[in-house]
C-alpha cells in the first residue's frame, strides 16, 4: 500500500498540477480537504519560505504524516516586487483573479517592457513526523503582459509574459507548463528528498 503524502492546498488546480509533477512517487498524494483535516493557518511568515513551513508544520502536527505545502506568489520588480507574499490575498482574497490582473496593468500602464520584470516564486516545505524540515524553491522569469492573453492555469498566468516563448503562462500547455513553471521547479526538487 502506498504512503499517504498531504499536499496542504484546497486549490484543485494546483492538486492536478502536483500530482502530474509527482505522480510517479510511491506516495498517495491527497488534499487537505481529501484527507479531512480542516484547520486554520495564519500565513504570517515574512517570506515565501517561512509561510510554506507554517503550513506543512501545522497540518503534519494535525496528521502525523508527512506534508508538503507551498507558498507562491508574483514578484514585480517595478511596484517593489508587489504583490508579493500577499499575492493570494491582494485586493482581498476574494477578488477574482481578472480584477487582480487588470489592476496590476493600471499600475504599470506606460511602463516599458524592459521595466515590467517580474518572476514567480515558489517554495514548497516538506514537514516529516520525526520533526525534519525542508524547502526547496523554485522560480521562473519574465515580464508583465501589456494586456491578459491565455485560457490555460490560473491566478497570474494571463499576465505573465515570457520573451522567449513569446506567451504568456495562460498560453502554455499543461505539458510545458510543468516543464519550466516555479511550481513545477521547486517540486522536482522538493522530490528529490522524498
Amino acid at each position: 500500500m502506498k504512503k499517504r503524502l498531504i499536499f496542504a492546498t484546497g486549490n484543485e488546480d494546483k492538486m492536478k498540477e502536483i500530482r502530474q509533477i509527482l505522480g510517479d512517487l510511491d506516495y498517495e498524494i491527497v488534499s487537505m480537504k481529501e484527507a479531512g483535516v480542516d484547520v486554520d493557518i495564519v500565513e504570517d511568515g515574512a517570506t515565501f519560505e517561512e509561510n510554506a513551513i507554517i503550513k506543512a508544520k501545522t497540518v503534519m502536527k494535525e496528521t502525523g504524516t508527512p506534508v508538503l505545502a507551498d507558498d507562491s506568489g508574483l514578484e514585480i520588480d517595478y511596484l517593489n516586487k508587489e504583490p508579493g507574499i500577499l499575492s493570494a490575498r491582494y485586493l482581498g482574497e476574494d477578488t477574482s483573479y481578472r480584477i487582480k490582473n487588470q489592476s496590476l496593468l493600471d499600475r504599470l500602464c506606460g511602463v516599458p517592457a524592459s521595466s515590467r520584470t517580474a518572476r514567480f516564486v515558489c517554495a514548497i516545505a516538506a514537514a516529516f513526523p520525526d520533526g525534519r524540515v525542508e524547502t526547496r524553491v523554485g522560480t521562473i522569469e519574465g515580464r508583465i503582459a501589456e494586456e491578459p492573453a491565455g485560457e490555460n492555469g490560473f491566478g497570474y498566468d494571463p499576465i505573465f509574459y515570457l520573451p522567449d516563448r513569446k506567451k504568456t503562462t495562460a498560453q502554455l500547455s499543461e505539458e510545458e507548463k510543468n516543464e519550466i513553471s516555479h511550481r513545477g521547479k521547486a517540486l522536482r526538487l522538493i522530490k528529490e528528498i522524498l
